[in-house]
């Protein structure tokens, strides 16, 4: 490493000691993050050619392994930085979430779940089971489908719920295309089984559906409220 490199390398960590990320533009979050797995190499070409090809910071954080490493410059041992801190930051939001309530904000949710299901080629039904004052006990997938569906069994569901001795539950699971608007059979499955744990005495907080950065929230729209009351009629 030359010495001019050397400075720059060391004039970047002490504006970050300084000021954080506040003073950081994102081509140079990109090149630390880089330089994590090949320390005496120069990055901050690399880090602009990422930048300029998947457009955002989230963008490059996001792509996969793959296609970073079609970047000139960015090798197997570049790409460790970007993959280490995504999955710190998702232990630090699962750790989060674990410990402060979440049920009033579906953001939350789609931002700790988003990562582990947006590359995800076939659609994955998850829960997360709640205790009564709305912290989560458990994140469980109970089912991985096809590009189209997955199978849902309200009975898989009550089984589990009984087992982590759950008050309430939010139903997670992403569409592959990209597209979180509900299918007809999406809305069927969450009024079954909002209907299904209502006998068992807990409560569907939510179900949220994972598309490409963007997300559907049936509590939002009101749909939960509308099966719940479909459900206290049909009683």
């Amino acid at each position: 490493m030359t010495e001019d490199r050397r400075g720059h390398r060391f004039r970047l960590r002490e504006k970050f000691l300084k000021n954080g990320l506040h003073a950081f533009l994102d081509h140079e979050i990109i090149e630390l993050l880089l330089t994590l797995g090949t320390p005496r190499q120069d990055c901050k070409h690399a880090a602009k050619d990422a930048l300029k090809q998947f457009r955002t910071l989230s963008g490059v954080l996001e792509a996969p392994s793959g296609d970073l490493q079609k970047v000139r410059g960015i090798g197997p041992h570049n790409v460790f930085g970007v993959r280490f801190i995504q999955e710190v930051s998702r232990r630090y939001l699962r750790e989060r979430m674990m410990s402060r309530p979440v049920c009033h904000s579906s953001k939350e949710v789609f931002d700790y779940l988003y990562h582990s299901l947006r590359d995800a080629k076939r659609e994955k039904f998850k829960v997360l089971f709640m205790d009564a004052k709305n912290r989560i006990i458990e994140e469980k997938t109970i089912s991985e489908g096809t590009v189209d569906s997955s199978a849902v069994y309200p009975r898989e569901v009550i089984k589990s719920a009984l087992k982590f001795d759950a008050s309430s539950l939010i139903f997670v699971h992403n569409h592959p295309s990209g597209d979180p608007t509900p299918s007809e059979s999406d809305r069927e499955i969450t009024k079954e089984l909002v209907f299904a744990v209502q006998v068992m005495q807990v409560k569907v907080l939510d179900h949220i559906i994972i598309g490409n950065n963007c997300f559907f929230s049936f509590a939002d729209e009101g749909l939960i409220e509308d099966y719940e009351f479909m459900y206290r009629n049909f009683k």
